[in-house]
């Protein structure tokens, strides 16, 4: 009974609603931002004065990163604990941490408060990190990447181990292992520290913020009134009770050759999107037309034929490759399978196909496990080019990825489109890197696109308060600024899609909610520019501060 109590008091601590009925529940019954509070409420169950967080919101959406965040945060004040906190997120660094410890191939390299190594790294990883942060790159130009790879750990460099990678490298760098140097509590492993003057983080300005325009072109996919119902059955009374409604009305194009962001949180319906459009499960009602053909149309045969011309690249990298097949094996198995060619041929092939992706003949014998994330993603690329397709479905394909390594296949993914001609639909929820990679973006909630438009449009002018959320979330890789900017975060879980609330699907969440939004489905609004927005704010005429609803604060420095 007491071991019950303190559960019940410590789900109640971390924000589980309802902790006397939910501490009765089982996992997969929690979203993953409550399964996150979970276990930092285990964690804390015994009153620790450290607690190790590694890497706890690397796979969460931002909008739940930012709860998680504002969780640790709150519990530090109430209770003094010191935290430990592991992470590759350079904002989530400048959100939290009041100390940063850079390591790299085994070493701390640089040491500091947070505000100085974000505003003067003195060591060159440090400030090829920050560089590569998506915010440190004005749209339509190419992500900063840290080019190479970490040093083998069983056959580490004589003297820097960042030597191979570094831009600033001398001879002195690799003769001898480099001593740890420390000035005004700033320490650093590197020898020519002190000569160096590196940029810290920095952010995009507004002038520099708008990509050259590009020009028009048909499109070659259209999705009309996109509808997917999945029967919810109960195993105890043996019939079906409901249906959840996945994806409900969705209306989506993208012209050939460019690419459309479709962003929002977990259990939006993205990922359903996603396979829809590929056809891998079928709509209840809609249409899906690729290059003037209804793919929802047709039979098994013609479907096969058809997904030739459409692949999919998933989210992780390390899951989503065959372990038992050789790289060869892997990419080469579409080109047996679809084009019957085998053997040497099929390797000239794999061969051909992982130059375009940035690698060579030697990983053709090697096995998935032998690669880095990065590595693995490119072989995942490579695979859905096997048969030249013209679109391809990139399912969150970095969003499990350090930002180095992700810059290095946005990067890539953007040179293949140039080359290749190349149509993309690109999934993620961070819209940091969406707006890099996108032409279009689409923000989808429950089930429904709420906001669509232009990238630049959609970023910095946001329409929709979900939007305007998900975009004040993003962390910002300056400890100043993040730790005053004004932000939302919203409570709680995107509702059960079994059961919707009544009009705007939003408004349990949304600090705009007014009557209107639970009587009423919103209409569609039209902004200048094209972009259209589901949301009665600009409709049925409230304002905002004394103002006409024209766009709401993008909640990012641009």
């Amino acid at each position: 009974m007491q071991a019950n109590a303190h559960a019940v008091e410590m789900l109640d601590r971390v924000g589980i609603p309802d902790p006397r009925r939910r501490v009765k529940d089982y996992p997969h019954a929690f979203s993953g931002g409550m399964r996150q509070r979970a276990m930092i409420a285990i964690a804390l169950a015994n009153d620790p004065k450290l607690l190790i967080a590694d890497e706890p919101t690397t796979a969460l959406d931002v909008t739940i990163q930012a709860q998680i965040l504002e969780l640790l945060r709150t519990l530090q004040r109430d209770t003094g604990m010191a935290i430990l906190f592991v992470t590759h997120d350079l904002g989530v660094v400048a959100d939290i941490c009041d100390r940063v410890v850079v390591m790299y191939a085994g070493q701390v390299v640089e040491q500091a408060s947070a505000e100085p190594v974000f505003a003067r790294p003195r060591h060159p990883y440090a400030a090829g990190l920050l560089a590569s942060m998506p915010q440190s790159t004005p749209p339509g130009r190419p992500l900063t990447v840290i080019p190479g790879q970490v040093p083998n750990p069983d056959a580490w460099p004589v003297g820097c181990r960042f030597a191979d990678r570094c831009p600033h490298v001398a001879p002195e760098c690799t003769s001898a292992p480099v001593a740890w140097t420390e000035r005004d509590d700033h320490g650093v492993r590197c020898v020519r520290a002190d000569e160096l003057e590196l940029v810290g983080s920095r952010r995009v300005n507004a002038a520099d913020a708008s990509p050259a325009p590009r020009g028009s072109a048909p499109d070659l996919v259209r999705v009309t009134g996109l509808r997917k119902d999945f029967p919810v059955r109960s195993a105890f009374l043996r019939r079906q009770i409901g249906v959840v409604r996945a994806v409900d009305g969705v209306d989506l194009a993208i012209p050939t050759g460019r690419t459309l962001g479709l962003v929002g949180e977990s259990g939006s319906g993205k990922s359903t999107v996603a396979r829809l459009v590929l056809q891998l499960i079928e709509p209840t009602a809609g249409q899906v037309i690729v290059d003037g053909t209804d793919v929802t149309a047709l039979a098994k045969r013609e479907l096969r034929d058809a997904r030739r011309h459409m692949q999919m690249v998933f989210q992780d990298p390390y899951s989503s490759l065959d372990p038992r097949q050789t790289i060869a094996e892997t990419i080469g198995e579409p080109i047996e399978v679809h084009l019957g060619i085998k053997g040497r041929a099929r390797d000239d092939l794999v061969t051909e196909l992982l130059g375009q992706v940035g690698m060579g003949r030697y990983a053709l014998r090697r096995y998935a496990y032998e690669f880095s994330g990065g590595q693995r993603q490119r072989i995942a690329i490579a695979r859905a080019l096997a048969l030249d397709p013209e679109l391809l479905v990139l399912d969150e394909p970095v969003s499990s990825l350090d930002v180095s390594t992700q810059s290095q296949v946005v990067n890539l993914l953007t040179d293949l489109q140039e080359r290749l001609g190349l149509t993309y639909l690109f999934i993620a929820h961070d819209l940091s890197v969406v707006r890099h990679i996108s032409d279009q973006i689409a923000v989808m909630y429950l089930g429904r696109i709420v906001e669509q438009g232009p990238a630049e449009d959609v970023y910095t002018r946001p329409r929709h308060p979900y939007t305007e959320a998900l975009l004040s979330a993003i962390p910002v890789p300056d400890p100043g600024y993040q730790r005053t900017r004004e932000r939302i975060v919203l409570r709680g879980d995107v509702p059960s899609p079994l059961a919707p609330p009544s009009g705007c699907r939003f408004r349990t969440r949304c600090q705009y909610a007014m009557e209107v939004c639970a009587r009423e489905d919103p209409p569609v609004f039209t902004a200048p520019g094209g972009t259209t927005v589901a949301c009665h704010l600009h409709v049925t005429g409230p304002t905002l501060a004394g103002e006409p609803v024209t766009g709401l604060r993008a909640g990012v420095v641009t």
